[in-house]
């Protein structure tokens, strides 16, 4: 219940907050560049964050990097396996570059044992830097629109802002609930916070880039789908791990610095290094992350079984 407040909140949240920067007349490069991109990431940013608020650390990381290893290994793994052999577009150069390196960045700062401020900052400059890039690349497929046709139109958005501030509210609530479910979850099976994070909260929050890569699989727009979940890996690492330490240090135990970690690179490779070498996306390298996927989460269950 918890994990469908927050969908539906999040997706209040967004949609509202399109519609309010289209009738104030924000031009529409802009929104795609920042608040579409954000839409699919929304629901693993705000239980991770306020996991962090909570003081429930291990849900932080653990939402956190299951949900990449999630997008990575199943979500991505589906598209690319159903997708037929053809080159790759030229921003999946790009956007696979800005993943690589905020997983480097990732590495560096957690052999320190611990996420701090600092690191968060330059992970932020990181998301920054991307969105900028996401700016500019949209500017060359857009025609920006002129923006004075949507002026003097705040008396029409009262609507809009109900949703936007009820979509907080949700998204807000439904995710403390998340968090203490998650919590109560994981003592009477008697596992680790770390492990629901990384299996069914991460899988829960995931399900928009699910939705939209089986939206995209149908409508055979598989590019888009691949773009999608390779910017949203990216925005997940650098926003929850630039703006959880503003609310306390964030612990990298042991278990996410030896597997959980190594298992995530891993499966960003498999996904990007084969790509880039041959220049295409083939059905093999698909099957072949969500079999990695299966492994990893068969991992987690002997390690605690």
């Amino acid at each position: 219940l918890s994990i469908l407040i927050v969908l539906k909140g999040a997706d209040w949240f967004i949609e509202s907050a399109i519609s309010i920067s289209n009738k104030l007349g924000i031009p529409k490069i802009i929104i795609g560049a920042t608040i579409v991109s954000f839409a699919t990431v929304a629901p693993e940013f705000f239980v991770s964050t306020i996991a962090a608020y909570l003081g429930h650390t291990e849900m932080t990381v653990g939402n956190a990097l299951g949900s990449v290893i999630c997008n990575t290994g199943l979500i991505l793994g589906f598209v690319i396996a159903v997708r037929s052999r053809s080159p790759i577009e030229n921003k999946f150069y790009m956007k696979s570059l800005f993943m690589v390196i905020a997983v480097l960045m990732l590495i560096l700062f957690s052999y320190n044992g611990v996420i701090t401020v600092f690191n968060g900052l330059f992970l932020l400059f990181l998301f920054i830097g991307f969105i900028y890039y996401n700016y500019k690349y949209q500017t060359n497929i857009w025609n920006d629109e002129n923006p004075s046709t949507h002026r003097n139109k705040l008396v029409h958005i009262r609507k809009e802002l109900i949703y936007f501030v009820l979509g907080a509210i949700f998204v807000i609530i439904g995710s403390r609930l998340l968090v203490y479910s998650g919590v109560e979850l994981a003592e009477i099976i008697g596992v680790p916070e770390m492990i629901i994070a990384l299996t069914l909260v991460a899988f829960g929050t995931s399900a928009p880039e699910l939705v939209t890569a089986l939206a995209a699989v149908v409508k055979k727009h598989h590019d888009l789908s691949i773009g999608n979940i390779i910017g949203a890996n990216l925005m997940g690492l650098t926003l929850i791990f630039g703006v959880a330490p503003f609310f306390r240090d964030i612990p990298i135990l042991a278990q996410s610095l030896y597997y959980d970690i190594p298992a995530m690179l891993v499966l960003i490779c498999v996904a990007v290094i084969p790509a880039l070498v041959l220049k295409r996306l083939e059905r093999w390298m698909g099957i072949l992350l969500i079999i990695l996927y299966i492994g990893y989460i068969l991992g987690l269950i002997m390690w605690y079984v």
